[in-house]
């Protein structure tokens, strides 16, 4: 109904779903079953881990296909698939859900509630949305899907010849849909394709909670504190961030890759045997070009619970080094095959988080103290703990079981990387945003254990964590109330008093955690009290992100009305359209568009929609995102955006074109770049050299003569 509501056809709404469900689901459940030896799992679990192997198979299969020009044979592996297992006698017992466990009702209805916000989310950010005023990233995800629909191996499509050192698998994934069904790329990538995705998710979040916690309410808890649970935020505009995982459409691939990721570790926390590895190994191969962020962390973990297991038992843990292993080789043909050792700006950069966090803070870009900057890392972790700290509930006990060793080292992976690595814009966040639900799920584990241990005691373990949680949120709100008020008189500068400015609302919160531990263990023994302290500290720290998530998530549903930027300009969406129907998909356009209409100095080259509707390659239009950009930001300073183009020669043949056209700089366009047509503002200048094929009242689209 929402996609109704927001534009969507009943054609193209019917279409894709009866090609995710009978082309993508169903293959991909009938193979989780019969791979993972038909083991009880509750139908929910199934069906979502059954939808990520589906998109498994399907990318697979349109490599190939899209590779020898017929990309319509990425259905043969999903009607063959489900051949088998009708023609097979002993497979069709697969199609049965007989002696699997059912999900609880308010499980269920809990689930949907989180999938529901997810929706209303989505359609008041996205989907009501009109496209030319969509978030600024959405036109390069379609040029994206435009280049994978066409070839593959894709190039980077707004800059001719550029290579893609990207994540593009989850554009496989729409181009194969596309083709099949005949819908749009806009109206996948704008509204069908990622829901899905993030719906799965949240089921199967739920189902890692369920198995490592011991019940649904765990896996439903860990899916709250995953979704809707932050860091206190104690100031406007100095955020310590926890990272949120509300990327679904921003970033596509990473909500792809989480899909994939997370049956992997729900096999791993059952106990991998026999034909999982199959499963195992499938998904890891399509990780390697969905999301490889999530190898290195699963590399961790893996590493982390084979060293322990071989302490503990004394000998070669075999699984967990072939699980390493696995995750090691995906890495290996991520970076040397997929994404040809380019690293996209990804550099070893201590405190690159803490640094541009206090450069927004006081203005300052250079120069700033390893002091200072370490300072910051500690709030940071301080942040980080108020949301995960009910892993220190744990225990070693539960500590040394291999499934809670995996969350964990995969959780201290992403947090390491957060404050190790660096990026021009911030992408070693999406290392902290990938082990967000499994270091959820280890919190909410951690709880559970105290609860048990402090219930145990004849005491009320919610009655205590409630206690906790509501003085963290009251003094949270305080010590913001005070901290806004003093900073309507005060400035922050970039010194030692600056410093305190922004880190001392955040030492208040830890003396009072300090005065809660000491009260809770002056009142009892110190070792019976072990796990009130865990409760109640946890709580405490829980309760003082509670006011910044209920901002958090009023602001998520209730949008900002104010006047949205507008991506792509009036008749610009027309003239690439009418460029799509009239060329050929091999054909290179030409255009002087490079910068968004923003009013700032420099070029914000975040430019791609003439790319994105067109779906052809352009000579050159916007380069921010492109390797040979992000490579060099670092030698700039300053934004990434600020970087120019790396080709100068390129970018001034391409202007002198539209900036004083003459007969030769036009054939060299034409046969140096083997250019065919220019997209433009309209300009009577180019009118003796190319023929005007298209115009609206604001573009014109022109042909350059052969040769």
């Amino acid at each position: 109904m929402v996609f109704l509501v927001c534009g969507v056809s009943v054609r193209d709404l019917g279409v894709f779903g009866a090609y995710l469900g009978g082309g993508v689901a169903l293959p991909g459940v009938l193979l989780w079953r019969a791979l993972t030896g038909g083991r009880a799992w509750a139908g929910l679990e199934e069906l979502a881990a059954g939808v990520a192997v589906g998109y498994a198979v399907e990318v697979l299969a349109y490599l190939p296909a899209r590779a020898v020009g017929m990309p319509r044979l990425v259905l043969v592996p999903s009607v063959l698939v489900v051949g088998v297992f009708v023609v097979v006698p002993g497979l069709r017992r697969f199609w049965r859900n007989a002696g699997r466990e059912r999900v609880p009702g308010w499980c269920g209805w809990a689930l949907g509630g989180v999938v529901g916000y997810l929706v209303v989310w989505s359609a008041l950010f996205l989907y009501r949305v009109p496209v030319g005023r969509a978030y600024v990233d959405m036109p390069y995800h379609l040029a994206l899907l435009g280049e994978v629909k066409r070839q593959v191996p894709p190039t980077f499509p707004s800059v001719l010849g550029e290579p893609l050192p990207y994540h593009w698998f989850v554009y496989a994934e729409m181009a194969a849909t596309s083709w099949v069904t005949g819908i749009e790329p806009v109206t996948l990538v704008y509204r069908l394709s990622t829901l899905p995705m993030t719906a799965a998710l949240v089921v199967l979040v739920a189902a890692v909670g369920r198995r490592v916690g011991g019940s649904w309410a765990a896996g439903v808890a860990a899916v709250g504190v995953t979704y809707f649970l932050f860091g206190p935020v104690l100031q406007d505009g100095v955020v310590f961030t926890t990272r949120s995982m509300f990327t679904a459409w921003a970033s596509p691939t990473q909500t792809f890759g989480a899909l994939l990721f997370a049956p992997v570790v729900l096999l791993l926390v059952r106990g991998v045997r026999g034909r999982d590895w199959v499963v195992l190994v499938l998904l890891v191969a399509v990780l390697a070009g969905a999301k490889a962020t999530f190898l290195p962390l699963l590399l961790a973990g893996a590493v982390l619970v084979a060293g322990v297991r071989w302490v503990v038992e004394r000998r070669a843990p075999g699984r967990w080094l072939g699980v390493a292993g696995l995750a090691l080789g995906g890495l290996v043909v991520a970076q040397a095959v997929l994404f040809g050792r380019g690293t996209q700006g990804t550099e070893i950069e201590p405190f690159a988080t803490m640094r541009v966090l206090w450069s927004g803070v006081t203005g300052v870009s250079q120069g700033d103290p390893a002091g200072v900057l370490g300072v910051l890392a500690a709030v940071q972790l301080f942040c980080l703990a108020c949301v995960w700290g009910g892993v220190a509930g744990l225990g070693w006990r539960r500590l040394r079981e291999p499934e809670v060793l995996l969350l964990v080292g995969m959780g201290g992976a992403g947090v390491g990387a957060v404050l190790v690595l660096g990026h021009p814009a911030e992408s070693q966040l999406y290392f902290l945003e990938s082990v967000r639900p499994y270091l959820s799920v280890a919190a909410v584990c951690g709880v559970g254990v105290a609860g048990r241990a402090w219930a145990g005691e004849g005491r009320s373990a919610a009655r205590a964590v409630g206690v906790a949680v509501a003085l963290g949120a009251g003094v949270a709100m305080v010590v913001a109330g005070v901290q806004g008020m003093v900073r309507g008189f005060v400035r922050v500068e970039p010194d030692l008093g600056g410093l305190m400015g922004v880190v001392g609302p955040y030492l208040v919160l830890v003396a009072v955690t300090v005065v809660v531990v000491v009260v809770v263990v002056r009142r009892r023994p110190l070792v019976p009290a072990r796990a009130g302290v865990v409760l109640v500290v946890v709580g405490v720290m829980a309760g003082y992100g509670v006011p910044a998530s209920a901002v958090e998530m009023v602001r998520h549903v209730v949008p900002d009305e104010g006047r949205r930027e507008r991506v792509v300009p009036r008749g610009g969406r027309e003239a690439a359209r009418w460029l799509r129907e009239h060329s050929r998909a091999g054909d290179v356009v030409a255009t002087d568009l490079h910068c968004r209409p923003v009013i700032a100095p420099g070029c914000d080259s975040r430019h791609y929609w003439v790319a994105g509707f067109s779906e052809r390659r352009v000579l050159v239009e916007g380069w921010a995102y492109a390797e040979s950009t992000l490579s060099r930001a670092r030698a700039y300073g300053g934004s990434y955006l600020s970087v120019p183009f790396a080709d100068t020669a390129r970018l001034a043949a391409n202007d002198a074109v539209f900036a004083a056209p003459t007969r030769e700089n036009v054939r060299r366009l034409a046969t140096g770049y083997g250019v065919r047509w220019l997209l433009t503002r309209i300009d009577p200048r180019l009118d003796g050299y190319a023929a005007l094929r298209f115009s609206n009242r604001a573009f014109a689209v022109y042909e350059l003569p052969a040769g």
